[in-house]
């Protein structure tokens, strides 16, 4: 298995991620598609897509071996694309759940600050740890000053599943970026748990998306 991943178990499991995201997103498009709305299609397919492009790169950093100059280039579009996700994530939830400026304000808001954080992060990639993350962090919860509307579509239901994946990105995060010495067991260290987490949120974020917000 060492011959063909570089980082096995962080490989494996976002390569497993794509395989799905790429599941979610034929799921998430056809739905759409019944409700007959061009806006729900688009929202469909940002949020797929963002999916699709984060579990990938993060999977293709993680398994090619190869010069440390290519191996950097991959790291930095894995980085990049969390940003990515979290734009592509929010798509559904305001084209959707919300109406009128507030959709567009909040829109607006969330891909001018993935736009700067892809530019940041492939620009100034060694920049301190704790920059990045709080930034990751900061952008996932700036829902929570949009929560009263989107109850009001997708129910105490839909807001569970949304707070439940914030968590789970929040507790993966705070693992990535404080990086605890004790979780440690196996060949499972802070980075391969981190992995987990962030696959949970996801998981936790289509629940929301597919069941309570098309």
């Amino acid at each position: 298995m060492h011959s063909i991943f570089r980082e096995p178990i962080n490989a494996l499991t976002h390569l497993a991620g794509a395989v799905l995201a790429f599941i979610a997103l034929i799921a998430m498009v056809v739905k759409a598609s019944l409700l007959g709305s061009p806006l729900a299609i688009m929202a469909a397919i940002l949020f797929g897509i963002s999916l699709v492009f984060l579990y990938l790169s993060s999977g293709l950093y993680h398994s090619i071996i190869a010069s440390p100059n290519v191996i950097a280039f991959f790291r930095r579009i894995d980085h990049a694309m969390i940003y990515a996700l979290i734009a592509g994530t929010y798509a559904p939830l305001t084209l959707l759940a919300l109406e009128g400026p507030t959709r567009w304000v909040l829109f607006g808001t969330v891909h001018a600050l993935a736009l700067f954080g892809i530019i940041f992060k492939l620009v100034w990639f060694h920049a301190p740890r704790f920059l990045s993350t709080a930034l990751y962090i900061g952008m996932g919860w700036l829902s929570v000053f949009f929560i009263g509307p989107l109850h009001n579509v997708i129910g105490n239901a839909g807001i569970f599943w949304l707070v439940l994946g914030g968590v789970m990105y929040t507790i993966g995060g705070l693992i990535y970026g404080f990086k605890p010495k004790f979780v440690n067991w196996r060949g499972w260290g802070f980075h391969e748990v981190f992995h987990l987490f962030i696959l949970f949120g996801s998981f936790a974020h289509f629940v929301c998306v597919f069941w309570y917000v098309f």
